[in-house]
């Protein structure tokens, strides 16, 4: 039985093999659309969540599987006390693959040791969210026709963003691709992943807080919001929220077929009349991570078509 709970947890091969999976589902989705018949997705949400919860949910509605769990801890027993590792011991007998967000780092690492179907971690505090990262790759993937050769810029909350950790760790495992962090300096990425994941491995990185300067060189820019959910004081998130805000001039700057990633939610980081610009590519991001954990909850599952 295999859990994902970092990206790192899959070999190269079974990576690329998700994500050609994720691309023939996208191309004929019908077709998949009974191999999970039977088949039950525990979605267990400590933390809110809108697209992650709901594609996980479409994601095995489309394969015929059906779906229970809760959206917010308060709606648990989590709220009378009880410990990830009791819940997932009883969700193991209700469900057959679970997906779990949760704000305490590790928790998913706990529930994965003490559970007997396949655990999928949708986001543990700051740490990780490797379906965001399925998502952002297999969107990278399908729109540029490779994974290597390029220049990926970082703009916003590099600290605290988990989806710009994930993806870091994902994408310096392919060749020659070379990392622009836009952040204040508050906000710049955490002292382990700078040392042991670019510096230790060689990984060619700028870190600034100029966007309109490295904008020309961009093959990819992966905007994220200022989280006020990892801030611990709100006078810091008020400072920094609109420290970087993406529009049509800054666009201007920007190769022709440059491409602007999200996670989402977005706030006010991205104009909105950046949104009608074909290189804006976001909302299409957030259908293709339906697909992709289509094909993650069959490999984990170890099913086919």
């Amino acid at each position: 039985m295999k859990h994902l709970i970092s990206p790192l947890d899959l070999s190269m091969d079974e990576l690329d093999d998700i994500l050609t999976l994720g691309q023939n589902i996208m191309e004929n989705p019908e077709r998949f659309s009974h191999v999970c018949d039977g088949k039950k997705l525990a979605t267990l949400f400590y933390e809110p969540s809108t697209r992650t919860r709901l594609s996980f949910e479409a994601a095995m509605l489309n394969l015929g599987g059906s779906v229970l769990g809760f959206s917010s801890a308060d709606s648990s027993s989590a709220a009378k006390g009880e410990s990830v590792a009791d819940t997932i011991r009883v969700i193991s007998s209700y469900a057959d693959i679970c997906a779990m967000r949760h704000p305490k780092e590790g928790a998913p690492t706990v529930a994965a040791m003490h559970s007997r179907i396949p655990v999928i971690n949708a986001g543990d505090g700051g740490h990780n969210h490797p379906t965001q990262t399925l998502t952002d790759l297999i969107t990278i993937k399908t729109l540029m026709g490779r994974m290597d050769n390029m220049t990926v810029g970082m703009c916003g909350d590099l600290k605290f963003g988990r989806t710009v950790h994930s993806l870091i760790n994902a994408l310096v495992r392919y060749l020659n691709v070379r990392f622009i962090l836009i952040s204040p300096t508050e906000l710049r990425i955490p002292d382990y992943l700078r040392q042991e994941v670019l510096i230790d491995g060689g990984i060619d990185f700028i870190e600034t807080n100029e966007l309109e300067k490295y904008m020309p060189e961009l093959d990819i820019l992966y905007m994220t919001r200022v989280q006020r959910e990892r801030f611990f004081n709100e006078e810091d998130y008020i400072r920094l929220k609109d420290s970087f805000i993406l529009d049509a001039a800054k666009m201007r700057y920007a190769k022709k077929d440059m491409y602007v990633l999200h996670p989402l939610p977005r706030v006010n980081e991205i104009s909105t009349e950046v949104d009608n610009d074909p290189r804006a590519v976001y909302f299409k991001q957030a259908e293709y991570g339906v697909y992709v954990r289509m094909a993650l909850i069959m490999t984990l599952l170890g099913l086919t078509e």
